[in-house]
């Protein structure tokens, strides 16, 4: 349920269970992190199948205990560790524990019908250890409280303005742009992308 495909020098992680919303299972996710971590391309691009990147947790796995699965932060954190650029191509709405892989991503992108939501205080759960900061990074304190607190789901153009994606596609361009922005990426030196993330992190290069 986990697509993995090479070309051009970029690597396509495809989340493919549309019909299930592509909610995410855990050996879906154990599955997602070994594809992570086993890719050395300078380009790796997470999106997925159908109409929705994915709706979060499998209901059935949640029942589990799969809501609270250190899997999550593994994922995240394979993902933030990733040396080349990582760009999360957003298919569709993007929600619960699903949010912790795009907000690790270098970048995201998302189809002009996407909507943003990650529903842990009405759940009762709490997010991920990385997932709050690295959204209060991206939209600021106060947004991310919006989105934590409140509850709220917000659309692309909210998501634009606030600094949760970088840019608004059409279905239809979506990977071709992921890729178009990973060009300088795939042309530069071994390790240079690696160090300008260093610094844009806030770390020495």
């Amino acid at each position: 349920m986990i697509d993995t495909t090479t070309n051009a020098g970029c690597t396509v992680l495809r989340i493919n269970r549309p019909d299930k919303a592509n909610a995410l299972t855990g050996a879906m996710l154990a599955d997602l992190c070994a594809a992570v971590r086993a890719s050395d391309a300078p380009v790796l691009i997470l999106t997925g199948e159908g109409r929705v990147f994915s709706a979060g947790a499998d209901l059935d796995g949640m029942k589990a205990g799969l809501g609270t699965s250190p899997e999550w932060e593994s994922l995240s954190g394979a993902i933030a560790a990733y040396p080349g650029l990582t760009i999360a191509a957003l298919n569709g709405t993007l929600a619960g524990g699903a949010m912790g892989m795009a907000l690790a991503c270098d970048l995201r992108i998302a189809v002009p019908t996407a909507t943003f939501f990650y529903p842990v205080m009405r759940l009762g759960y709490l997010p991920q250890p990385s997932d709050p900061g690295r959204l209060a990074a991206l939209v600021g304190p106060s947004r991310a409280r919006m989105i934590l607190l409140a509850g709220q789901r917000i659309g692309t153009d909210e998501a634009l303005a606030w600094g949760l994606i970088d840019r608004i596609v059409a279905p239809e361009a979506l990977i071709d742009t992921a890729m178009s922005l990973g060009e300088a990426a795939l042309a530069a030196k071994p390790g240079h992308c690696a160090a300008l993330k260093r610094m844009t992190n806030g770390d020495q290069a």
